[in-house]
């Protein structure tokens, strides 16, 4: 009876053995590998500026670009990284995010929450800008001369920052969750289908004919995938069609540009 309950523990210890083996092994997505060779710099920020899908016989490949921000002697600097390969979930993940601003290093604290571009640290930040009255008496943003190509770096050229909607971002959104702010016809303000977004990279909407028919892209690729998992027998959710809006971490609360006014 021992021997036989001591053959059947060892049969089990093997079968588990096999089936961890045989588990998706975490890999570092580009986004972390950027983090890391950033490391020497107490301020950056990372937007993802391109995206790709390609379908390859047999398999499928997905592709971001990503735009890198950063101050030299108190001058903004910009490089634009090759393509890097991604996983099919990294890419669903931030399907919503073309033009947004997915990581960044303020005073050497490192976030992956999602937010428009410069929002983290340099909109609101008196040390870059101010906030300046319209005819109409709303209050908009305005980076100084000095940091005016700031606002073709975060590709926000032709775009209004109200001081409201920013402070909406600030209160209830910094450091916990993504912001996509909301037009008055209801489309986000920001990301992969907003004008802003489209305005950050043209290029992309011109090669994948638009926001919607990329948004039909994703959905078939995303049904694919779906009847894809379910028909597999092994079943890892890994890769899966689930996808969320933008990652999330915890980041300590703190308000620049003073007063809320109008």
């Amino acid at each position: 009876m021992k021997r036989t309950f001591f053959i059947l523990l060892i049969t089990l210890l093997w079968l588990a053995s096999c089936g961890s083996s045989n588990e998706r092994k975490f890999v570092k997505s580009p986004l972390d590998n950027l983090i890391r060779d950033l490391d020497a710099e107490k301020n950056f920020t990372i937007i993802l500026y391109d995206m790709e899908m390609e379908d390859n016989i047999g398999s499928n490949e997905y592709k971001h670009k990503y735009k890198i921000i950063t101050m030299k002697d108190s001058v903004p600097q910009e490089r634009i990284t090759d393509w890097m390969p991604v996983s099919e979930e990294f890419f669903f993940e931030h399907e919503n995010n073309m033009g947004m601003e997915i990581a960044s290093k303020t005073n050497g604290k490192v976030s992956k929450v999602v937010a428009p571009p410069g929002y983290s640290q340099y909109v609101g930040n008196p040390q870059y800008g101010q906030w300046r009255t319209s005819s109409d008496g709303s209050s908009f943003w305005e980076f100084y001369g000095k940091y005016a190509m700031l606002s073709s770096m975060f590709g926000l050229v032709g775009s209004m920052i109200n001081r409201n909607s920013y402070y909406d971002y600030r209160d209830n959104y910094y450091g916990r969750r993504p912001y996509y702010g909301a037009l008055p016809d209801g489309r986000p303000a920001y990301g992969t289908y907003s004008p802003q977004g489209q305005r950050a990279n043209p290029d992309f909407y011109n090669r994948t004919g638009g926001a919607m028919s990329f948004k039909d892209k994703v959905n078939s690729r995303v049904t694919r995938s779906s009847s894809s998992t379910r028909s597999s027998s092994s079943g890892s959710i890994f890769g899966s069609s689930s996808r969320k809006s933008g990652s999330s971490s915890s980041g300590s609360k703190r308000s620049f540009g003073g007063r809320r006014r109008r």
